[in-house]
C-alpha cells in the first residue's frame, strides 16, 4: 500500500479540517486567558503596595488586630480588550480598600487605549458587638442582649458597634438575628437635648481643651451635628456625645 493512502485522506479530511479550524479558536482562548491572568497579576501588584486597614477592637485591657482579606473578582466575561504593551493598575479616585471596591487598570501604549475596573472585595474582620438573642424592632436592647464577637467590620456602610455602653437602653429599628452584628443603623439614634436647651461645648485641639456654654439651635441628636449658639452670638456645629453636651474637635 502507498505511503499515503488517497481515500483515506479523502475521509479523513472533513475531521482534519474542523481540528485545523479549532486551533486557531483554542490559541485565542489561551491567550485571553493569559491576558486576564496578567491583569490579574497588575491588580494583585497594586494591591501589595497598598496601605491595607489596620487598627484593632477594644476588648478588655488589650486591642485585637484586625484580620484583613480580600478576595478578587472577575472582569465581565464580554469584554473584548485589544492588546494592550503596557497596563497601569491604579486606584480611582475616592476609592477605598475596605468593602466592595475596585482596581482600575488602563492601557498606555497600545493601537486601542481602553480602561476598565476589576472588582475587589475587602474584609476587615475585628471584634464588636453581635445580637446574642434575636431582637426585634421596637425591643430595648438590655445588657445581656449582646457580646462580642467577630465581624466583617467592612461588610456595610454603618459602622459596627464595639461598646456596650453605645447600644444598651437603645430602641433596635431593624431586626437583627442571634450572631449578627449590630451597626449604627440598626439603633434608633439617642437625643441628648432638644432644641433651645443650655448646652456645655467642649472644643478640643491638639494639646488643649477649652469649655463655654451655649444654647442649641437643633436636636441633639446622636451622630448628627447639632448647632450651638454661643454667648458672643456665635455659632458653632458640634457632635452630641452626652446629657446637653457637645463636642468640637479641631
Amino acid at each position: 500500500m502507498d505511503k499515503f493512502d488517497s481515500p483515506r485522506l479523502l475521509l479523513l479530511a472533513p475531521v482534519l479540517g474542523m481540528l485545523l479550524g479549532l486551533a486557531p479558536v483554542a490559541a485565542r482562548a489561551q491567550a485571553a486567558a493569559s491576558g486576564a491572568d496578567a491583569l490579574q497579576s497588575q491588580v494583585e501588584g497594586l494591591l501589595k503596595q497598598q496601605n491595607l486597614p489596620q487598627g484593632g477592637a477594644a476588648d478588655g485591657a488589650q486591642r485585637q488586630p484586625w484580620r484583613v482579606e480580600v478576595t478578587l473578582g472577575q472582569l465581565d466575561p464580554r469584554l473584548k480588550l485589544a492588546p494592550c504593551d503596557k497596563v497601569k493598575a491604579y486606584l480611582p479616585d475616592n476609592a477605598q480598600l475596605w468593602g466592595k471596591t475596585r482596581v482600575g487598570l488602563r492601557c498606555e501604549q497600545g493601537p486601542v487605549r481602553w480602561n476598565v475596573y476589576w472588582p475587589v472585595t475587602v474584609k476587615v474582620w475585628g471584634k464588636a458587638l453581635v445580637a446574642a438573642v434575636p431582637l426585634r424592632p421596637g425591643n430595648t436592647v438590655a445588657q445581656a442582649d449582646v457580646v462580642l464577637g467577630e465581624v466583617d467590620l467592612a461588610a456595610s456602610g454603618s459602622p459596627a458597634l464595639v461598646r456596650a455602653a453605645d447600644i444598651v437602653g437603645r430602641t433596635v429599628i431593624r431586626p437583627l438575628e442571634a450572631g449578627q452584628s449590630v451597626r449604627q443603623d440598626d439603633v434608633k439614634s439617642r437625643r441628648w437635648f432638644a432644641i433651645g436647651d443650655p448646652v456645655r461645648l467642649n472644643v478640643r485641639g491638639e494639646g488643649f481643651l477649652v469649655a463655654s456654654e451655649g444654647v442649641a439651635l437643633s436636636p441633639g441628636d446622636e451622630g448628627r451635628c447639632v448647632r450651638v449658639r454661643m454667648d458672643n452670638g456665635r455659632v458653632l456645629c458640634g457632635q452630641p456625645v452626652g446629657e446637653r453636651l457637645v463636642e468640637v474637635t479641631l
